[in-house]
């Protein structure tokens, strides 16, 4: 069967800004305006802009004193005097251009999405140059339809990519000029992942906008065929769930321990699926591990929460229910679901 290629229909403009985290400690940022990209941790921090601007700021973290100086690459600056022997400042890495020798379609692309930032461009390089439209469709879809929230353009996109075997780290224009570009993805409601650019985050973009279209089944299609990982498990077991299937909800999730957020993300999912088949002990079992560090987020909690408010209900616990949908209540009384449980309560 053919695939269709994603290069019809209406553009999608550039418009909003966009941050990727490229490796720690590095992060670089899109704009209508330019790309710029900033290193160092909080206190000291160096950010680069493509037009040359460089920013420097250091200062006391939490304290609110920081001190900020910007300056131009290749622009005529007055340095202060420096003893003999005595490092001058650190210059940051010129981004990669195209030499004189690369392709058309090559220097086409990096004009359009490097320099002017325009997904419209971008397409339209597509257009003209066959070479170049694999690497332009995962461009648009980063500059263009994921912060628009363009849910049928990223489907088209990703799709085409993904059923064509496509693999970021292994596309030289992305591994030349975008070395170690990220991806942040919700991959569940709190659990928010920043992701190296390769063929598993395609998938697992595509699934998420799958599922946001309301097609589950090929959301879950695509997610049981990337590289099992927790992430992957995460967005499986969301997914599992949505359709009813607990059985396979327990099974992926036999074992977790509660890790990280992903991990009692996963408790969470592992007990909804245990009460749902008959097993509320067990399901307060995997709750106990979930709700086991406070440190996670208030967000998870409250969801925690509210499914073992619900698993005691399942015992005809009722004070034990209306107790934790209390916690609830008082730190967050609009969190999703809270009113629905709350309504499960008998008269007090």
């Amino acid at each position: 069967m053919a695939v269709r290629s994603p290069w019809e229909g209406a553009a999608v403009g550039f418009r909003v800004r966009r941050s990727f985290k490229v490796m720690p400690g590095v992060r670089m940022t899109v704009t209508p305006r330019g790309v710029s990209t900033s290193v160092g941790t909080r206190g000291a921090r160096v950010s680069v802009h493509s037009s040359g601007r460089v920013t420097r700021t250091v200062g006391i973290p939490g304290s609110g004193i920081s001190h900020t100086s910007t300056t131009r690459v290749g622009a005529s600056t007055r340095q202060p005097t420096r003893g003999a022997g005595a490092p001058g400042p650190a210059r940051p890495p010129e981004p990669a251009k195209p030499g004189m020798f690369a392709p058309k379609w090559e220097k086409a692309l990096h004009r359009a999405a490097i320099q002017q930032r325009d997904a419209n461009a971008v397409r339209a390089v597509a257009n003209e140059h066959a070479e170049a439209r694999q690497s332009a469709a995962l461009l648009e879809t980063l500059m263009g339809a994921l912060p628009v929230n363009d849910v049928a353009r990223v489907r088209q996109l990703l799709g085409w990519l993904w059923d064509g075997g496509y693999d970021p780290a292994a596309d030289v224009f992305m591994t030349r000029y975008l070395p170690g570009a990220g991806l942040a993805l919700e991959v569940a409601p709190g659990i928010t992942v920043e992701l190296p650019l390769t063929r598993d985050a395609v998938g697992l973009a595509l699934a998420e906008a799958h599922q946001s279209a309301g097609d589950v089944v090929a959301a879950c299609d695509v997610v049981e065929q990337v590289t099992p990982s927790t992430v992957a498990a995460v967005s499986l077991a969301e997914l599992y769930a949505e359709q009813g299937r607990w059985q396979e909800v327990i099974a992926l999730t036999d074992g977790v321990t509660n890790e990280d957020e992903a991990t009692m993300f996963l408790l969470v999912q592992r007990a909804a699926a245990l009460r749902q088949t008959g097993s509320p002990g067990a399901a307060r079992e995997a709750l106990k591990e979930a709700l086991r560090l406070r440190s996670r987020p208030a967000e998870l909690r409250h969801r925690a929460l509210i499914e073992r408010a619900y698993t005691y209900l399942a015992e005809n616990k009722r004070a034990m229910a209306r107790k934790d949908l209390e916690k609830v209540l008082a730190e967050n009384s609009t969190y999703p679901g809270l009113a629905e449980a709350m309504a499960e309560l008998p008269p007090s």
